[in-house]
């Protein structure tokens, strides 16, 4: 049975609604074992407050260290300035120790993104938190054209080969689209389908 942590930040509530839509998608998968956890907020309560941030998630923290006890994550996180922000960068910065120990090799990793606008920098955050799951080791598995969804010029969309995004607006206003959240139930059940092909083929050998 493959274990499937689906791991993301979020402060207005976008990417927590990709979150729940790719674990949707994983738990498709027979006998996949899919837990939904967050990063730690680091901005202050009145900061947060003052903002509008979501701060009624359901979904518990997760430590660094237990990220070693999953066959596969899938991250989740907002753009900053074309990068991953700071709260799962601080979280990705506590995990020395498993890559000392070599604890993530060869386990499956993905990434899902939002970003206020169209061109917001979703393919560079992708990308480089990429880099930072090769260096860990991780089985790096994105979105693939598979997903037509994608293929769309009907409606302005999020999407990437890299994996699934959606748009926010730059207030926020606009919520994952139907399009989008398909594309996160897609990435979820490919990154459960190919876990649970690697963890099967592991046990047989």
């Amino acid at each position: 049975m493959p274990k499937i942590l689906v791991l993301y930040y979020s402060s207005w509530g976008h990417v927590e609604t990709m979150a729940n839509a790719v674990a949707e998608g994983a738990r498709s998968v027979p006998g996949a074992e899919v837990t939904i956890k967050r990063v730690p907020e680091l901005v202050p309560a009145e900061v947060a407050q003052q903002f509008h941030y979501k701060l009624d998630q359901p979904a518990p923290i997760a430590t660094p260290d237990e990220l070693g006890d999953y066959d596969a994550v899938i991250f989740g996180t907002p753009t900053r300035f074309g990068n991953m922000a700071a709260q799962m960068k601080n979280f990705i910065d506590q995990t020395g120790g498993l890559w000392m120990k070599g604890a993530l090799v060869g386990k499956v990793g993905s990434v899902f993104v939002s970003t206020a606008s169209q061109h917001g920098g979703q393919e560079s955050t992708l990308l480089s938190f990429h880099t930072v799951l090769l260096h860990q080791g991780f089985v790096v598995v994105g979105l693939p054209y598979a997903f037509q969804g994608q293929m769309r010029l009907d409606e302005v969309t999020g999407g990437t080969p890299y994996g699934a995004t959606t748009i926010a607006a730059g207030d926020g206003s606009r919520q994952p689209s139907a399009n989008e959240l398909d594309g996160a139930r897609f990435q979820g059940r490919h990154v459960a389908e190919i876990t649970k092909a690697l963890v099967t083929g592991r046990k047989a050998g």
